[in-house]
């Protein structure tokens, strides 16, 4: 007799309108992204947000911990904890901002440039299998579509 929990097993279950939702397909695709994140780049005990926090803060060295708070989306208690973290693993360091000796200015360490390099490599191939039916010109009308839904954030 089959159960609703075997994931092999087709469910029952009427899930209403929530196929035609946004909203809902977004979930379900995070719910994918996230799952084969973890097989690849979370390997290295690192989420798809924190891969994020330290492609900002490569590509922006010596940022300030409020704009990296801003530019994430984070709060400023949650970047706090994040880079704590961080800091914790040898990935990024703490300095005194250059024209603001209140704030602290974050980059990459020498360990943190090199995971981040390998983790690129990771990502790359699991956005490849994320988006292995779709042709080159349907994922890049995916992903314009996908920047109209928070347009302030491209």
């Amino acid at each position: 007799m089959p159960t609703t929990s075997d994931p092999s097993k087709k469910s029952d279950i009427d899930y209403g309108l929530l196929p035609g939702l946004v909203g809902y397909q977004l979930r379900m695709a995070q719910i994918a992204l996230f799952r084969d994140f973890a097989q690849g780049p979370g390997g290295e005990d690192v989420t798809p947000g924190l891969f994020g926090v330290l492609v900002i803060i490569e590509a922006n060295p010596d940022l300030k911990q409020s704009e990296l708070a801003r530019a994430t989306h984070l709060d400023r208690s949650t970047v706090v904890t994040v880079i704590d973290n961080l800091e914790r693993r040898g990935l990024v360091e703490r300095r005194a901002a250059l024209h603001d000796r209140r704030s602290n200015a974050i980059r990459l360490t020498d360990a943190g440039t090199v995971l981040l390099r390998k983790l690129k490599r990771q990502v790359s191939q699991h956005e490849k299998r994320l988006l292995q039916n779709f042709s080159a010109a349907e994922r890049e009308t995916f992903l314009a579509l996908l920047k109209k839904v928070f347009p302030e954030h491209r």
